[in-house]
C-alpha cells in the first residue's frame, strides 16, 4: 500500500495536506492521531469512498479512484461507526454480506472462525441488541467473509471496554500472522505499541513514521512526571518556566519536557514560591505520546 501526496480539504478545511507513507505487505499498519487528524478522510480515500483533491494511492497495486471497482473485491473495511444492519440478527448480517461479494458463509466460514465463534451462539440476536465488543466481532467477520488481502479499520476499539480492546488486537494479531495486510486507526496512542509500523497524524499533516520503539529512542530531552494539587495551575506554572520544552497532562500527573537540565531541588523551589502543594516529582522514560507531542510542538513552531 503507498500513498503519495494526498491532500484533501473541505471548503475552508484542510483535512490532509501532502499526505505520504509507505504499508508492506504482511504488515500491522497503525495510523494514530486524535479526532480531526484526518484519519477517517484519509481512510476514505483508500477505500474508494471519497476523492482526493491531488496526490495518489494504491492499495495492492490499484488506484482507488480509477480501479475502485476491482479493488472493493479485495478490501475488508470497517468504518468508525457500527455501520451493520440494526434489526438483523447477527447471521442475517453475515449472509448478507457474503453474498453482496459472490461468496456464502459455509464457503468462508474457515476464514473467520475464530472470530465468529465467539459471537455463533447469539446468532439470531439482533445487531443493534449487542454489545460493544460483539458489534466488533460481527463488523470484523462481515469484513473478513470475502477473503480480502487488505484489512482497513477505522478506529474499531474506540468506545469499547478494555477487555473488548485488548481481545480486538488479538484478533489482529491471528490475521496479521495469516499474511493479511492490515491498516488500522485509532486515536489512542497506547495502541501504537501493538503495531509494527505507524504514522503520526496531526491536523492532517504526517509527524512522523517508523516502528514505535524507533519513534520513543528518538526522543532525547530530559522528562519530569509532575503532580500537585492544582494541575490546571501546575500545567501553567510549568509551561513558564525558563527551562519547559512543554507541558501536557498526562494521566494524573504532567509530563514536563525539558530544553537542558533541570534538578529537581530547583523545580521544587520552583513549585513551592508558586504555593504549589502536595508536589511530587519523578524521572520517568518517554513513550509514544510524548514523542507526538513533541513532534506537534514542533511542527506548531514552525
Amino acid at each position: 500500500m503507498s500513498i503519495h501526496h494526498i491532500s484533501k480539504s473541505y471548503g475552508p478545511v484542510q483535512a490532509l495536506n501532502d499526505v505520504s507513507f509507505e504499508v508492506s505487505k504482511g504488515e500491522l499498519f497503525g495510523l494514530i492521531g486524535p479526532d480531526g487528524a484526518g484519519k477517517t478522510t484519509l481512510i476514505r480515500i483508500l477505500t474508494t469512498l471519497l476523492l482526493p483533491d491531488s496526490g495518489e494511492a494504491r492499495v495492492i497495486g490499484l488506484d482507488p479512484v480509477k480501479e475502485f471497482r476491482a479493488l472493493r473485491k479485495h478490501v475488508g473495511y470497517m468504518p468508525g461507526r457500527f455501520s451493520l444492519y440494526q434489526d438483523l440478527t447477527v447471521e442475517e448480517n453475515l449472509n448478507f454480506f457474503a453474498t453482496i461479494f459472490g461468496t456464502s458463509v459455509r464457503e468462508n466460514y474457515h476464514l473467520i472462525k475464530d472470530i465468529y465463534s465467539q459471537i455463533e451462539p447469539f446468532k439470531d440476536r439482533k445487531a443493534g441488541n449487542l454489545s460493544g465488543g460483539m458489534k466488533q466481532k460481527l463488523a470484523l467477520s462481515c469484513a473478513m467473509i470475502h477473503e480480502p488481502e487488505v484489512l482497513i479499520l477505522d478506529e474499531p476499539t474506540t468506545g469499547v471496554d478494555a477487555v473488548s480492546r485488548k481481545e480486538f488486537w488479538e484478533m489482529l494479531h491471528r490475521l496479521k500472522d495469516r499474511g493479511i495486510t492490515i491498516l488500522v486507526s485509532t486515536p489512542y496512542m497506547d495502541e501504537a505499541s501493538l503495531c509494527d509500523r505507524v504514522a503520526l497524524i496531526q491536523n492532517g499533516h504526517i509527524l512522523n513514521v517508523g516502528a514505535p520503539a524507533d519513534l520513543v529512542k528518538s526522543y532525547s530531552r530530559h522528562l519530569w512526571a509532575v503532580k500537585a494539587s492544582h494541575t490546571l495551575r501546575l500545567i501553567e506554572d510549568l509551561r513558564k518556566h525558563p527551562a519547559a520544552y512543554s507541558a501536557f497532562p498526562f494521566g494524573d500527573s504532567v509530563h514536563l519536557a525539558l530544553k537542558g537540565e533541570l534538578a529537581e531541588g530547583e523545580l521544587l523551589d520552583y513549585l513551592s514560591k508558586k504555593e504549589h502543594r502536595e508536589i511530587e516529582i519523578k524521572a520517568v522514560e518517554a513513550n509514544i505520546e510524548d514523542v507526538f507531542m513533541e513532534l506537534m510542538a514542533k511542527k506548531q513552531a514552525v
